[in-house]
């Protein structure tokens, strides 16, 4: 039993590796999982008494519980049977595939990522870009919706800077669950995405299997009091103007919900505009052009990105102009339902694009916009038609934001964005200006984010 063993050096280190392997994997690493979750656990303790609407536990579950719970629903098992049984092949297989769709899409949520950088880069990236006003925060009307509602902010979609301006505005009562498009999911987005509380959606390439299980994680969220962010018009506005509601995923929530059983859900509208959207030629070109968008790729940002530094190195840097964000009247499903509807969805998806569309504020540039696509081209027409849009747009209670609160620099400040971009002419006479042809389509697109408060036939309408 004593006798010494001899071993080749290369086999003793051999052992040595493995059992520090085995130590570490049940010992050291479990214990130093345990610390840090502890220290996460009271972090958060401490960080939902400063939030207004507290991180709920589902939100902070590991992201393998979330994707053990969604797979062992019994919804979701119905129809990975159904799934099997038309296509023909055994459920193992249906459930494997199951189970990818439900890592594809649960997030893995890090209160550490999402408010020690994501809010305070979403603060600095929003600054460093534009000049944001809150033109109506409407305190009072999301100070009264219940601690124990389910939140869900539906936002019009004019740019991909929206996740970052709202990430950043509502920091203080709470934190966001996004749904993002397949754009995402490239590295090193789809890690920093999903420690954000985003969870990934496919657009294409879908089946009834996936969409039961993106429908009931949905729907757990909600129920769990997972304050989330929608936006109902599916993707970027090709047009400027505001869409038409596609009702995936508020389906999914009405579908869920039981009045007098289920938690309430208060749907709160969030409108946003700029003076400048960052993907506006990439936008009307896939607009003018027929196609259904155009792919996400790094290498334009980091164009862009060499572009900024050197702008700013050598002093030519300046802000893109206003980004204006509004929020409208809350809107509670308990209280929606109690109406009798023929198709819910429908006249749910309608009303909260009708909030949202009463709310967007009126930035210089689209003000500027809206005048000159009407035909004023010397500054006093301008001045004009701006001074008449103004005054009527306010008895409707739009947002219209005034830099400075002065009106002439208001429609000087639009001209200008306009005029460095070469959409507008001014060289020739500077009290006239000209449309260049390649301005024509981004004067309509900027008009059109404003059109609905603005048009003279509906402006006319109000003051009535």
């Amino acid at each position: 039993m004593n006798a010494p063993v001899t071993l080749p050096l290369w086999l003793f280190v051999l052992i040595l590796l493995f059992a520090a392997v085995t130590f570490a994997s049940h010992f050291l690493f479990p214990s130093v999982r345990w610390f840090l979750r502890r220290r996460l656990e009271n972090a958060v303790t401490q960080l939902n008494k400063r939030l207004k609407r507290p991180i709920q536990p589902f939100k902070l579950a590991r992201r393998t519980d979330t994707v053990r719970r969604l797979l062992f629903d019994p919804k979701v098992a119905e129809a990975i049977h159904e799934h099997a049984r038309d296509n023909r092949i055994r459920e193992d297989v249906a459930a494997e595939k199951a189970e990818r769709y439900a890592r594809e899409i649960v997030p893995g949520f890090s209160a550490f990522t999402y408010f020690a950088f994501g809010t305070r880069a979403a603060r600095w990236l929003s600054q460093s870009l534009y000049r944001v006003r809150l033109t109506n925060p409407n305190d009072d009307a999301l100070e009264k919706i219940p601690t124990d509602s389910t939140v869900i902010f539906v936002m019009n979609h004019r740019s991909n800077m929206d996740y970052v301006l709202v990430t950043w505005l509502v920091a203080e009562r709470s934190a966001l669950a996004y749904a993002v498009g397949e754009w995402a999911r490239v590295w090193p987005l789809r890690s920093l995405v999903r420690a954000m509380g985003g969870y990934f959606i496919r657009r294409r390439h879908n089946n009834p299997l996936y969409r039961k299980v993106l429908a009931r994680y949905v729907q757990m969220a909600t129920e769990n009091g997972v304050t989330q962010a929608v936006f109902p018009e599916g993707g970027l506005s090709r047009t400027g103007g505001l869409g038409k509601p596609k009702l995936g995923l508020i389906s999914y929530i009405l579908d869920g919900f039981t009045p007098g059983v289920s938690r309430d859900v208060v749907f709160v509208p969030v409108a946003l505009n700029y003076d400048r959207v960052m993907e506006d030629r990439n936008l009307i070109a896939a607009q003018t052009g027929g196609t259904a968008g155009f792919r996400f790729s790094l290498l334009p940002i980091y164009r862009y990105l060499r572009r900024q530094i050197w702008h700013r190195i050598t002093g030519k840097f300046h802000r893109y102009g206003y980004a204006a964000v509004s929020f409208g009247a809350p809107l509670s499903l308990a209280e929606f339902m109690t109406q009798d509807l023929l198709d819910p969805p429908q006249a749910l998806g309608e009303d909260l694009m009708s909030r949202i569309a009463a709310v967007v504020p009126v930035t210089p540039v689209p003000l500027v916009a809206h005048a000159l696509r009407d035909g004023a081209r010397t500054s006093a027409e301008l001045d004009a038609a701006i001074a008449t849009r103004i005054a009527r747009a306010e008895m409707k209670g739009t947002g219209i934001h005034l830099a400075r609160d002065d009106l002439h620099y208001t429609v000087e400040a639009g001209l200008r964005s306009l005029e460095e971009r070469g959409f507008i002419d001014r060289d020739t006479d500077p009290a006239v200006v000209e449309i260049t042809e390649r301005g024509q389509p981004v004067i309509a697109y900027y008009a059109a984010s404003v059109a609905h408060l603005l048009d003279n036939e509906r402006l006319e309408d109000a003051a009535e």
